[in-house]
């Protein structure tokens, strides 16, 4: 897309709002662009500072989502409602309301595919792995996966396992000067090593 057009349609609806589908469709933000327009248009309760959200993460009622300082959302889904009172309500005859507050505190992170319920604190200092269905509170300085997802390990547990791994990478020293989570000059060497390293040879052995 051309830079020119690119800016201005950044520009457009970071500073009104609108073109939301356009912005998202056109200019593909990263997660911190985005973040930095849902922060000012997305209507969320509140976000604080060094927030990732990926343009691909749903958020079904984002007035009911308060998040903490340096949270990461990847492509999870946020509901804050339960659609079950429409089925109350047809066969029942009764009027309720079932919805909840989503709190993902300070230095969380949710990976691709989760689904947080409504009525549930994440955090501080946890990891909601991928494809993770929580229903409940996920304590502190903790690691949950699954369907219900419950406690894997620590935080603290789990950086120690990635330290050791990383310890036999050859790119190592790379990552270290690397800008960011892509880095466009970099990543084409990282890529040909990480393929070496796991695969061996050519393509085709």
């Amino acid at each position: 897309m051309n830079r020119w057009l690119r800016s201005a349609l950044t520009y457009f609806a970071m500073s009104t709002g609108r073109g939301r589908s356009l912005y998202k469709m056109l200019c593909r933000p990263d997660g911190v662009e985005w973040a930095r327009y849902l922060a000012r248009w997305g209507s969320l309760h509140s976000m604080g500072d060094s927030v990732y959200i990926s343009s691909g993460c749903n958020i079904t009622d984002p007035s009911l989502v308060r998040l903490g300082n340096n949270v990461g959302l990847s492509d999870c889904t946020l509901f804050g409602h339960d659609g079950v009172v429409l089925l109350f309500e047809a066969c029942y005859q009764v009027k309720l309301d079932s919805v909840g507050a989503i709190d993902i505190r300070d230095n969380s992170f949710v990976g691709h595919g989760a689904i947080i319920m409504p009525r549930v604190t994440i955090g501080p200092d946890s990891i909601v792995a991928a494809g993770a269905i929580v229903t409940r509170d996920v304590p502190p300085g903790t690691v949950v996966g699954g369907n219900p997802a419950k406690v894997i390990c620590t935080t603290t547990e789990l950086l120690k396992k990635v330290e050791e791994r990383c310890a036999d990478y050859p790119w190592m020293d790379l990552i270290r000067q690397r800008r960011g989570c892509f880095d466009p000059v970099l990543e084409p060497t990282l890529a040909a090593m990480r393929a070496q390293y796991f695969f061996g040879g050519g393509a085709n052995e």
